[in-house]
């Protein structure tokens, strides 16, 4: 299972097809890829404002046949976590043949028979389709995304303490290195064969140092306080999650290893190191504001949990 780098050197992308263009990684994406006079379209539930958008979602072919139309290359998350309807999908970007970018995860195991809970394991089955498909296409494995941190806003509306499942340890990335280091590799540029890249921030973190380094950047003094799964599990049905997203957040935190990943290849890819998470929570002080709505969040891809 492997992607190869794409394009070509010399090659130019002139148009991208966006999927889950309105997540928190998604629209990064697309802002930056329109900063760079690219034709972009987004494939969403909901248009993306001023962008050309198709409405649907990729379990339809006939709205990915539509959407994928006339694309140079294609930014692929994929929301759900199973691969059912991913084969169809497939089916109609080989039949379409534009280069794919897919954002996966660090938490892939190579030499494992079976992933570590069932968010890893999707990414893997997505990339073994890919790697049977014919495509063009690349895996960007990214870490734990910084910009789930913002699940924890209502929290810190009502308090000074996030509470969840606890997770391994991992080199939280910030989802503008990200975003950056998917433009870089959609719109070609000459980078060495590289397959996947492994996408990274600086240091390794758990939910406690991440909720300590969001509080000094609030001027709060900020806790993480650890719930058991099954606490966690029945807070979660409460909240009116979907009972299979909840037993797979479950079992990422029970099964997940941690994680001593730390690599350069947003640095490749974009010419400078990736940034801290504490950096991040900076420049993102104000989404945690009290009495401020919630911002969105996107789908599973691209983050470890």
């Amino acid at each position: 299972m492997s992607g190869t780098i794409l394009p070509a050197v010399g090659e130019r992308t002139s148009s991208v097809l966006v999927t889950g263009a309105t997540g928190n990684l998604g629209r990064e994406v697309v802002d930056r890829l329109l900063a760079r006079g690219v034709r972009v379209r987004c494939l969403s539930r909901r248009p993306l404002s001023g962008v050309e958008s198709v409405r649907g979602d990729v379990t339809d072919p006939a709205v990915v046949r539509s959407a994928v139309a006339g694309v140079d290359a294609v930014l692929l998350m994929w929301p759900l976590l199973d691969v059912a309807h991913a084969h169809d999908l497939v089916a109609e970007l080989a039949a379409a043949a534009p280069r794919v970018v897919y954002v996966s995860s660090t938490a892939i195991d190579d030499e494992a028979a079976r992933q570590s809970d069932p968010i890893v394991q999707v990414h893997a089955d997505v990339e073994a389709l890919l790697g049977d498909s014919g495509l063009r296409w690349v895996a960007l494995r990214s870490d734990t995304l910084a910009s789930n941190a913002r699940g924890w806003a209502a929290q810190l509306e009502a308090g000074d303490v996030v509470s969840g499942p606890d997770i391994a340890r991992t080199a939280v990335v910030d989802e503008r290195d990200v975003a950056d280091a998917a433009a870089a590799v959609l719109l070609g540029g000459d980078h060495e064969e590289h397959a996947p890249f492994l996408l990274t921030g600086p240091e390794i973190l758990g939910r406690a140092d991440q909720v300590a380094l969001l509080g000094a950047a609030l001027g709060r003094r900020l806790r993480f306080e650890a719930v058991p799964p099954d606490l966690a599990r029945s807070r979660m049905l409460a909240d009116g999650r979907p009972e299979h997203l909840v037993e797979a957040l479950v079992a990422a935190s029970v099964h997940r290893p941690e994680s001593g990943l730390i690599t350069d290849h947003v640095e490749r890819l974009t010419g400078r190191p990736s940034g801290t998470f504490g950096r991040w929570a900076v420049d993102h002080a104000v989404d945690f504001a009290r009495n401020r709505p919630r911002p969105a969040t996107g789908p599973i891809s691209g983050a470890r949990c």
